[in-house]
C-alpha cells in the first residue's frame, strides 16, 4: 500500500510516493526544474498563477510514477502541504478570477492595521491570537476595495491546496488550520471568526466548508485521475500549510516540541498547549494539524521572509560562479561574527516579527581593505540565523521552551555554518532528520485514511541523520548576535 504526498511550494511543486508499511520514499520528483516565477507588478506585491501549480503538479506526478513500477491503484490516499496564506478566487464556473496573491505579498498590511485599530488590539488577540496583519483575510480586503467588480464575481476563495483539491475532486473545503491562516479562526470558541468576516464585509458563504485536517476530503474525479495518471476515486485525506506540515513531517505534535525550516522563507514553529499570544503580535499563532475543541494545540511561529531568497540573491549577484555547497565552504573560512560584517535579511516584504515593518535588507560594517565576498556569504547566513533568534526570544517570552530544534536535512540546514550558528546562538541542539514536506504529507494522508493509528506509528521510521550541539564557547555567537540586534534596533527607531 502506497501513499502520495504533494508539497506546493513557492519555487516548485514536489511529490513523494511513500511505502506505507516501511515509511520509506520509493519515488519523488519536482517541477519546474528552475524556480517558478513570482510576478511583482509593484513593490511589495507577489503573485503566481494557480493554474501553473496544476501544470507543475501533473509533471511532477508523472515524473515520480515513471521512476517506479507500482500500480497507481495501489496508492490509497493523497496528502497536501502548501505555501501558506495565498488567496485564490474563483467564479461559479470554477474559473480563476485573478492570479493568486501569495504569502510574501505585503499589500494587506494597512487593512490589517485598520481592522486592529477599529476592533481593538486586545479583542483581536483574545479571539484570533494575532492581529489581522498581512494574511489571507487582509489580502481579500484589498481585492474588495481595489477590485470591487472582480470581488462581486467571486463564488469562493481558497488557499492554494484548497484550490488544487477542488480541481482534483470537485469538493471545496478547508480546515481550522487553514482558516487560522486567513486569521479567521476564533480560538475562544473554536469556530470561524464571524466578527472579523463581518468587519471586512465578507459574506460567510464565500469561504469553503470546514472539515478536519485528517479524513476524507474528496475523491479524484475520472478526469483528474486521467490527467495525473492516478486511479479514479483515490481519496484526499490530509492537508496543511507548509509550516504545520513541516512540523508534522518532523513528528512535532505536542507542547514543547519545536520544528524549523529554512527554504525561501525561514521558520521556527513550536507547539503550545494553551491559548496564549504575544501582546505585540510579533509571532504568529495557528491551529496545529491536531488542534480540536478540548485539545488545544497551537502552532506558535516566527517567520522570516528573507531566508533562502537572500541566499539565492547572494548567489546570483555576488557568487554566480559558485554552487551553494561552494558558497557554504567559503563562508566557513571566515570566523564567527564575519569579522564585523553584519547583514539584516529583511528584503522580502513586511516582516511580522518586526510588527509588519518593511525595513529592507542591508549590509553593515564592510571595510573595503579587509573584507571580501566570503565575509558577505557568512554574514548573510548569520543574519538569517540571528533573525530566527530574535523571533525565538519572543516565543520564549510567552512560555515556549526551546531545547531541541527538529529540522529536515535540506535548504539552509545543509550549511554547517548555518547549523552551528543556530546551535551556538540559541543554545539548542539541532536534530536533523531524513524527511521532507511531500513525504510528511504522504504520511499525513496515511493518518487521515486510518492506515496509521497515530503520529507515533506514522513516524516510527523517522531517522535522525545528525545532532549538532551548541559550541562549548558560545560567546562569539552571542557577541555577534548582540551587534546584529543593536543594528536592527537602530534601524527600527
Amino acid at each position: 500500500m502506497y501513499l502520495l504526498g504533494y508539497d506546493i511550494g513557492t519555487s516548485s511543486v514536489k511529490v513523494a510516493i511513500v511505502d506505507g508499511a516501511t515509511g520509506s520514499c520509493v519515488a519523488s520528483d519536482f517541477y519546474p526544474r528552475n524556480e517558478a516565477p513570482i510576478k511583482s507588478l509593484k513593490a511589495g506585491w507577489a503573485e503566481q498563477n494557480p493554474d501553473d501549480w496544476m501544470e507543475y503538479l501533473v509533471e511532477a506526478t508523472r515524473g515520480a510514477l515513471a521512476k517506479t513500477d507500482i500500480d497507481p491503484a495501489d496508492i490509497k490516499a493523497i496528502g497536501f502541504s502548501y505555501q501558506m496564506h495565498g488567496l485564490v478566487a474563483i467564479d461559479r464556473e470554477g474559473r480563476v478570477l485573478r492570479d493568486s496573491i501569495i504569502w510574501c505579498d505585503s499589500r494587506g498590511v494597512p487593512y490589517g492595521e485598520q481592522a486592529a485599530d477599529a476592533l481593538g488590539h486586545e479583542e483581536c488577540l483574545k479571539h484570533i491570537l494575532n492581529l489581522p496583519g498581512n494574511f489571507t483575510a487582509t489580502k481579500l480586503a484589498w481585492v474588495k476595495e481595489n477590485e470591487p467588480q472582480l470581488f462581486e464575481r467571486i463564488y469562493k476563495v481558497m488557499l492554494p491546496a484548497d484550490y488544487i483539491a477542488y480541481r482534483l475532486t470537485g469538493c471545496i473545503t478547508t480546515n481550522p488550520e487553514g482558516l487560522s491562516e486567513y486569521m479567521l479562526w476564533d480560538f475562544s470558541i473554536d469556530t470561524p471568526a464571524r466578527f472579523l468576516m463581518d468587519y471586512f464585509g465578507f459574506p460567510a458563504d464565500i469561504f469553503p466548508d470546514v472539515t478536519p485536517s485528517f479524513g476524507i476530503q474528496g475523491r479524484l474525479t475520472a478526469e483528474a485521475a486521467s490527467i495525473f495518471g492516478l486511479a479514479e476515486g483515490t481519496p484526499i485525506t490530509y492537508r496543511a500549510g507548509d509550516q504545520p506540515n513541516n512540523a508534522l513531517s518532523l513528528n512535532v505534535f505536542e507542547p514543547g516540541e519545536v520544528a524549523s525550516t529554512a527554504g525561501t522563507s525561514g521558520v521556527v514553529y513550536g507547539i503550545n498547549g494553551t491559548v496564549d499570544y504575544d501582546p505585540r503580535s510579533r509571532v504568529n499563532n495557528f491551529a496545529h494539524v491536531n488542534h480540536s475543541p478540548g485539545h488545544t494545540r497551537i502552532g506558535v511561529m516566527t517567520c522570516i521572509n528573507g531566508t533562502g531568497i537572500l541566499n539565492s540573491w547572494i548567489r546570483r549577484n555576488i557568487a554566480p560562479d559558485l554552487s551553494y555547497q561552494a558558497m557554504n565552504g567559503l563562508a566557513a573560512e571566515v570566523p564567527v561574527g564575519s569579522a564585523g560584517v553584519t547583514v539584516l535579511p529583511f528584503g522580502n516584504g513586511a516582516e511580522r516579527v518586526l510588527e509588519n515593518r518593511t525595513v529592507g535588507c542591508s549590509m553593515h560594517g564592510i571595510n573595503f581593505n579587509l573584507h571580501d565576498r566570503r565575509h558577505i556569504l557568512r554574514a548573510s547566513q548569520e543574519g538569517i540565523v540571528f533573525s530566527f533568534m530574535y523571533g525565538m526570544e519572543i516565543m520564549k517570552s510567552i512560555g515556549m521552551q526551546i531545547d531541541t530544534i527538529h529540522a529536515g536535512n535540506a535548504n539552509m540546514f545543509l550549511s554547517p555554518v548555518f547549523r552551528e550558528t543556530l546551535a551556538g546562538v540559541s543554545g539548542a541542539v539541532i536534530r536533523l532528520v531524513d524527511t521532507d514536506g511531500a513525504a510528511g504529507a504522504a504520511k499525513g494522508a496515511g493518518i487521515g485514511i486510518g492506515y496509521y493509528k497515530d503520529n507515533k506509528e506514522a513516524f516510527a521510521s523517522l531517522a535522525t541523520i545528525a545532532e549538532i550541539a551548541p559550541a562549548a564557547d558560545r560567546a562569539p555567537y552571542l557577541e555577534a548576535y548582540a551587534r546584529w540586534k543593536s543594528i536592527l534596533e537602530r534601524e527600527l527607531r
